[in-house]
């Protein structure tokens, strides 16, 4: 065989193996960054899938009533009987969204603490009080989302998810079969050698890439460059509010926020104001527009935020399941008129598939289905982090982090790098990420390359 035919023989291969090393190699570095926090966010996110349920059998003795026949009492003397029970001033009322589950009032104490009262809506006794959004699964929500690691985990977030899209990527090329039967959707080999583990690692991530994919993405509104941009792109400036919402009421200065849970499309808007009325009428009660909601038909289980000033108004929201029965209305306090109502036929396109995206990320979409694959999802990331930790402990040199080898043509990289360069610029703290990523491997090569030397 001549040079010539041999050069057009091993040329092609030789490059494509520099390729699969470059691929390798930040695979490796995806990996090594985000299985982590992908180890934690599928713990806790599988534990918040069934938030309802846990929560009613952790605090059973506070949210669990039973139910009477004789109805329940208003909401006014509910309140009343909470802030008897924790003095201050009532800022939120929530209605029980089932006839066995308590009503909750959140009452402000002199102290500055918000404080959740629980209280039986057919007897009016008070159940037990503690902080707010202190429950158990208020406290998985925040470890899932980094919240209590303060403003800067919004940023890793957007990191993280960048990353993880990277981490699918390129395993999807490098599980590609290039001829191989085994280990392509079956596992061989015994637990005790490496190839078992390869397998289980590669045939996991096929089947549960995609959905890996779909919730980074879906989690991205969280975000804090990427999500903070994106939402005011989907829903305009119009105060906060999707673009062709009637929102032509004076506005405060208040978000809707700061004083009531709300979807990740409203994190922006302002609640409006009323001007108290020139023959002095007196403010309509929380009876009365508890009343107004109800005929208006918001779902069970919706909050009222009471006003806390003159200029304030009653805002009702519920944001249950079906995302059809989202509902924000604010309704001024003195005429029980509302002021602005919106649902989630009113978001914008691009905010009704976020939001879609959200609540199906959040396991609502699809009722008890959607629980369970998220869940299996979630059992599919640990089993991938897992094997992906006992394939490298195999593998790795002694003393050595076992660091993928460098392809031979480094120019392989330029493609890999474009590649890298169009994430970068979809997810802006990604790809500032990435850059200190290449930056350090760069600099730990050419530490290598002059130590190696120097030892000659």
């Amino acid at each position: 065989m001549s040079d010539t035919t041999m050069d057009a023989t091993t040329r092609p291969r030789a490059a494509a193996s520099d390729l699969y090393r470059a691929v390798w190699r930040w695979h490796f570095y995806a990996g090594l960054f985000v299985l982590p926090f992908l180890i934690t966010l599928a713990i806790t996110g599988a534990a918040y899938l069934f938030r309802d349920e846990i929560d009613m059998i952790v605090h059973s003795d506070i949210k669990r009533v039973e139910v009477a026949q004789t109805g329940a009492l208003s909401a006014e003397a509910l309140v009343a009987s909470a802030v008897t029970a924790v003095p201050g001033r009532a800022v939120k009322y929530t209605d029980p969204p089932a006839p066995h589950v308590s009503a909750e009032v959140t009452v402000a104490t002199d102290d500055g603490r918000r404080m959740s009262v629980f209280v039986n809506p057919y007897e009016g006794y008070v159940l037990g009080a503690r902080p707010e959004r202190s429950t158990v699964m208020w406290t998985v929500r925040y470890l899932h989302s980094l919240r209590y690691f303060g403003p800067v985990a919004r940023g890793v977030i957007e990191i993280v998810g960048g990353w993880t899209i990277l981490l699918v990527a390129t395993g999807i090329f490098l599980w590609w079969p290039r001829g191989q039967s085994g280990g392509v959707m079956s596992v061989l080999g015994d637990r005790k050698k490496r190839v078992f583990w390869r397998d289980t690692h590669a045939v996991t991530g096929i089947v549960v890439g995609g959905f890996i994919v779909f919730l980074a993405v879906t989690g991205m509104p969280w975000s804090q460059v990427w999500g903070g941009k994106v939402n005011e792109w989907a829903n305009g400036h119009n105060f906060g509010y999707p673009a062709g919402v009637r929102v032509d009421v004076p506005m405060s200065d208040q978000r809707l926020t700061d004083t009531a849970q709300t979807s990740w499309s409203l994190e922006q808007a302002r609640v409006p104001e009323t001007l108290p009325p020139a023959d002095g009428a007196a403010p309509i009660g929380l009876n009365a527009a508890v009343a107004e909601l109800e005929r208006l038909g918001l779902h069970q289980g919706y909050s009222v935020s009471l006003p806390s000033s003159p200029t304030g108004v009653y805002s009702g929201s519920v944001y249950p399941d079906d995302l059809a029965q989202q509902r924000v209305v604010h309704l001024d306090q003195y005429s029980g008129q509302p002021l602005v109502d919106m649902s989630y036929a009113d978001y914008g396109p691009m905010g009704r598939w976020l939001e879609f995206g959200i609540n199906t990320h959040m396991g609502q979409q699809f009722g008890l289905a959607n629980q369970i694959l998220l869940l299996a999802v979630c059992a599919g990331v640990i089993l991938l982090a897992v094997s992906a930790g006992v394939m490298w402990w195999k593998r790795r040199p002694s003393r050595a982090m076992g660091v993928p080898p460098m392809p031979a043509d480094r120019r392989v990289f330029r493609g890999l790098l474009a590649i890298l360069a169009v994430g970068g610029i979809l997810f802006p703290l990604t790809g500032a990420s990435l850059l200190v990523m290449l930056g350090l491997d760069i600099a730990v090569r050419r530490l290598r390359g002059t130590g190696s030397r120097a030892a000659a």
